[in-house]
């Protein structure tokens, strides 16, 4: 109950991300990264409004059509409300008993175009990985990084613990509906606080601050 009411607290309080000063990564969009996103992006299912990749590969010039809207969505740091809904497919977990529906997993199909400028969004913010913001034991949502990783050096933890005659205190916890339940407004505050402004934090903001509505099954 402490916790929820801290957490009110601190939702009360505006995040600033409106500086006087221009940075690179919130400027306008070029045709290269919309064909590099393009290039990357897999034949997905479509969204509520039936648009998929492949049509989107196959537009030839009509691209910068596409390119004009994604940077007007940018720079007015508007974000499409129907990009918001989703079609809603339950898969049945493995071994599961199917009668249960507990036992579903929910996969969201939201708007090929709006996992696209995601795309051109999250390649910006690989290259501010550059800048040494994360700590260096993450490695979820990072390219060329695995839990591998954090395994061996628990390993290696546990392993120098022994050799010493020390004990090694680990804690693992696993939260349920993580990402329904992520605190939204801490993320927008630290990415203020890191120095992140304007239009890419907007855009998180925007393209978070409502939980796909009217959704379907």
């Amino acid at each position: 109950m402490i916790l929820l009411l801290l957490k009110k607290c601190e939702e009360q309080k505006s995040v600033d991300f409106l500086p006087s000063y221009a940075e690179d990564y919130n400027s306008t969009f070029s045709y290269h990264e919309l064909k590099d996103a393009l290039r990357k992006s897999n034949p997905t299912s479509p969204g509520p409004d039936q648009i998929h990749n492949n049509m989107l590969i196959h537009l030839g010039e009509s691209l910068l059509t596409i390119l004009l809207l994604f940077n007007r969505i940018w720079q007015g740091r508007v974000f499409p409300l129907s990009w918001l809904k989703a079609i809603v497919v339950p898969i049945p977990k493995p071994g599961k008993d199917k009668q249960d529906p507990n036992n579903y997993r929910p996969i969201a199909l939201t708007s090929c175009l709006s996992k696209l400028l995601e795309r051109m969004v999250s390649a910006r913010l690989h290259v501010l990985e550059r800048s040494k913001w994360f700590v260096p034991f993450q490695s979820g949502f990072r390219r060329r990084r695995n839990t591998i990783e954090n395994l061996l050096k628990l390993e290696t933890a546990i392993r120098e613990a022994f050799m010493r005659k020390k004990r090694l205190v680990s804690i693992f916890f696993d939260i349920e509906k993580a990402y329904d339940r992520t605190f939204r407004y801490g993320i927008l505050k630290d990415l203020s606080d890191i120095g992140l402004k304007r239009n890419l934090s907007l855009f998180i903001k925007l393209s978070t601050d409502k939980n796909l509505p009217n959704s379907h099954w």
